[in-house]
């Protein structure tokens, strides 16, 4: 079988064993530099994607895309939202009112954004229906003040459905015998996990009970949630309707409320690949050393070759081939570990959750309770193609050295 000649030295250098054994030290510890920076790149990524993503499906499929808010109670929320969901790039809208305040129970406080809904067009907009522990959306009935809690809540009261939850408004009473804050009794109705901060954070009731909290007339609404087609487009979208709406209205979106945290994810994404890169890069140019030890041991094998009429481009293409051996099998040994990393790392820390009996990321804390991870091929790909590339660069200037040697000059002493 026909084989260039480059190539088939270059296979053999690789191959054979080295009266040097440091050279070969360096040989491997560059190996295995690369096949670890590569792994780590593409495993990090992977986890700051499925952080992306948490933000994408949970946080955001919890919280309005955009909202369409009165500077006054909206009395006929129907004829809005009609008028809102002939956009096409509306997909669904869902009154609201929102309440602030906290809940109790057996002398335990806890802060709540409590959240009027109409549980029927909720299911349009929201997620919630899907992560219900116990209990349904459909159990909040109009006067039956009912109440759907996250886990983290009933966790903190020890609470199930049908237990009461007190409901403290920010709002004072004025009676009689002093000045009191208003307090309304709950029925839990349903629990639900979004595995996120909302769980410990978010509570709610219908619509028309909210309405009574506020003292407001039956039938009026804070404003009109709307789930987009392309939540990115929320804040153009939100103004655009805004503008071609009769009445007075202003828009919100979800860049105000939790855009914060997709343009953390956003940045860290870009300076830690950025950072790993460097590490990809520190591994790969190592080749260069390593083959520089190698050009200074085969002095004498690159003299015989070259009287034996190799030419430069030959010798060059030598430890071109041999360098870049190193730089393939790392960078493959990487893309499959790394790949391997990434679709198993969530599983692999959960586990390790419960054999140590810790928990790594707390919903107190960040605002998802476990490790996400999604393994984007794209990414894999430039990872891979970067270290290939700087592996291929790093055997340039040793291998145009190897080229340069002079037979006679190299040969003068053996």
């Amino acid at each position: 079988m026909f084989r260039p000649l480059p190539f088939f030295i270059g296979l053999r250098y690789t191959r054979a064993k080295r009266r040097n054994h440091f050279i070969s030290f360096i040989s491997l510890i560059s190996m295995l530099g690369l096949t670890l920076g590569v792994m780590v790149m593409i495993l990090v990524l992977s986890v700051m994607n499925g952080f992306d993503r948490e933000l994408r499906t949970r946080i955001l499929g919890m919280v309005p895309h955009a909202t369409i808010n009165g500077y006054q109670p909206i009395d006929d929320w129907r004829s809005l939202a009609e008028q809102l969901e002939s956009n096409p790039k509306v997909v669904g809208t869902a009154p609201f009112i929102q309440l602030q305040g906290m809940l109790t129970h057996n002398g335990s406080v806890a802060p709540v954004l409590v959240n009027g809904i109409d549980p029927q067009a909720e299911k349009r907009v929201s997620i919630l229906q899907n992560h219900m522990q116990s209990g349904s959306l459909d159990n909040l009935a109009e006067g039956e003040f009912g109440i759907v809690i996250g886990e983290l809540i009933a966790k903190r009261f020890d609470v199930a459905p049908g237990d009461k939850l007190t409901f403290v408004l920010p709002e004072a009473s004025v009676t009689p015998a002093g000045v009191f804050p208003r307090l309304k009794r709950f029925t839990v109705a349903g629990v639900f996990k979004v595995g996120a901060e909302l769980d410990g954070s978010l509570a709610m009731i219908h619509v028309a009970d909210a309405a009574r909290l506020s003292r407001w007339q039956p039938g009026q609404v804070q404003g009109v949630r709307l789930q987009l087609q392309n939540l990115f487009e929320a804040p153009q979208v939100a103004w655009d309707l805004v503008r071609e709406l009769p009445g007075d209205y202003y828009a919100q979106d979800w860049t105000r409320t939790h855009g914060n945290l997709f343009a953390a994810i956003k940045m860290e994404k870009t300076m830690i690949g950025l950072l790993l890169m460097l590490i990809v890069a520190v591994a790969a140019f190592n080749i260069i050393s390593t083959l520089v030890m190698v050009v200074t041991d085969k002095k004498a094998d690159i003299a015989i070759l070259r009287t034996l009429g190799a030419t430069p481009g030959s010798i060059m293409g030598i430890f071109m081939v041999q360098g870049s051996l190193i730089g393939i099998v790392g960078t493959v040994s990487g893309c499959i570990l790394g790949v391997l990393a990434a679709l198993n790392v969530s599983d692999m820390v959960a586990w390790l959750e419960r054999v140590l009996g810790i928990q790594f990321l707390s919903s107190d804390v960040y605002f998802i309770s476990y490790l996400p991870s999604e393994l984007i091929w794209s990414d894999v790909v430039v990872i891979c193609t970067t270290a290939l590339s700087l592996s291929f660069l790093a055997t340039l200037y040793p291998a145009w050295r190897a080229s340069r040697t002079e037979p006679a000059e190299a040969l003068r002493y053996d």
